[in-house]
């Protein structure tokens, strides 16, 4: 099969790298890629979200399978063009894209079918959201309701956090049209988790459960990122806990999703607080999430491309997926500034000391000649799996430690919330 992976960060690189691995798979391509995607795959130089001139690719290639990572894409209905020009595509339509498209339409499908989640309202007025904030007090959570690159989510500890934030995304400056509508949230204290599940639009498989790590920082401090690392699985997600949320959050999503029309196709995220009263969902998102792919698929037995053939074809009650028992940690290396503003074009060293335990996926690196630099915020996730969580972590750090360029930098401590339930259970 000649296949087509749309992205080209390091969830991108992940796919990659497992689709690679199935017998299926003869030519790989990947718009627009990267510098570790490059080793793997075509690399072919359209942006993700110029969804026409991909589709044309994709015809004039007879590109058999394409994969969609990111979300921007799918909320510009990629999937529906290409289905519409009869060609096979991994993701969510358009209409189902918008469970991640709008924070308030996923409110509102979780409150009329009954999967928990945090007290709501929405305001598009800014007053009136004030007065909502001032009314409920701090600590409260502001979300942009569109897509804002995973950072339209405030969570604000002190009122004039929260003032400050609303009054940020309804005045257009923090997040564009993304933030025209603002969701406000009750704050849920507790631990997260993310689980990630295949979806046909009927059958719904869990894949094992991930922790990302949110905060710039050591520690959980600094500023909120789009991961700063993850592992898998999850100590703290028990086997009852899985239980609840394949039945009261997975399958009551996908299926108030197609009682509304919005048929659920690809990979559904599941974003989940572990509550005193009870897990409740955070958010959805509408594809794999970075940086948990790149720990949860190193941990995939089974072939990724028969996984996705069978959400495509409406089969996937006759699949069951196979993992490694062993877990898996990826550690985000990033460059010194980032979430904020950050240099490109510094040459990267160490990259080549690869094992089949541990791989660095590329996320933000390109070609300056025959040598690879950064070009990006999050530049590199450095994964490995152990036979238990303090080996994958020391052989990610490892890794991490060969790996240097001018200005980078790494949380030291992903996987600590890990460690911590393995020394509280001995």
């Amino acid at each position: 099969m000649k296949i087509l992976v749309v992205g080209g960060g390091g969830r991108e690189h992940a796919i990659v790298w497992k689709l690679a691995q199935s017998p299926k798979a003869e030519q790989i391509y990947c718009a627009p890629g990267n510098a570790g995607i490059a080793d793997l795959a075509d690399c072919v130089n359209i942006p993700a979200e110029d969804v026409d001139t991909l589709l044309e690719f994709a015809q004039a290639e007879q590109i058999d399978l394409t994969v969609v990572g990111p979300e921007a894409p799918l909320a510009a209905g990629i999937v529906d063009k290409f289905e519409q020009a009869g060609l096979k595509i991994f993701g969510p339509s358009q209409r189902a894209a918008l469970i991640e498209g709008s924070k308030d339409l996923a409110k509102q499908i979780m409150y009329k079918y009954n999967v928990p989640t945090a007290k709501y309202a929405t305001f598009s007025d800014k007053d009136a959201a004030l007065a909502y904030v001032k009314e409920q007090g701090a600590p409260i959570v502001i979300k942009a309701d569109g897509l804002a690159a995973g950072k339209g989510v405030v969570v604000a500890m002190t009122l004039d956090e929260a003032v400050s934030a609303v009054e940020d995304m309804l005045s257009g400056n923090a997040f564009g049209d993304a933030g025209s509508k603002v969701v406000i949230e009750e704050f849920l204290d507790g631990e997260e988790v993310s689980v990630l599940a295949f979806s046909d639009g009927h059958t719904v498989l869990p894949m094992v459960s991930a922790q990302d790590h949110k905060r710039a920082f050591d520690g959980d401090q600094g500023p909120n990122t789009g991961g700063m690392g993850a592992y898998s699985p999850a100590p703290v997600y028990t086997a009852e806990m899985a239980d609840f949320v394949q039945r009261e959050v997975l399958q009551r999503t996908v299926d108030g999703m197609a009682a509304e029309g919005r048929l659920y196709k690809g990979v559904l995220y599941a974003g989940l607080m572990l509550t005193k009263g009870g897990i409740k969902v955070l958010e959805f998102n509408a594809r794999f999430g970075d940086p948990e792919t790149q720990a949860v698929l190193m941990r995939l037995k089974s072939d990724l491309v028969e996984v996705m053939l069978a959400v495509i074809e409406n089969r996937l009650a006759e699949v069951e997926l196979e993992w490694y028992d062993d877990p898996a940690v990826c550690v985000v290396v990033a460059s010194g500034g980032y979430p904020g503003k950050y240099a490109k074009g510094q040459l990267i060293t160490g990259l080549d000391e690869e094992s089949e335990d541990t791989v660095v996926f590329h996320a933000g690196t390109a070609f300056a000649g025959q040598q690879i630099v950064a070009n990006g915020g999050r530049v590199l996730g450095v994964t490995a799996r152990g036979e238990n969580i303090r080996t994958a972590i020391d052989r990610a750090y490892q890794m991490v430690d060969k790996i240097h360029y001018d200005s980078c930098f790494s949380r030291r401590d992903i996987g600590y919330r890990a460690l911590q339930h393995e020394a509280e259970n001995r």
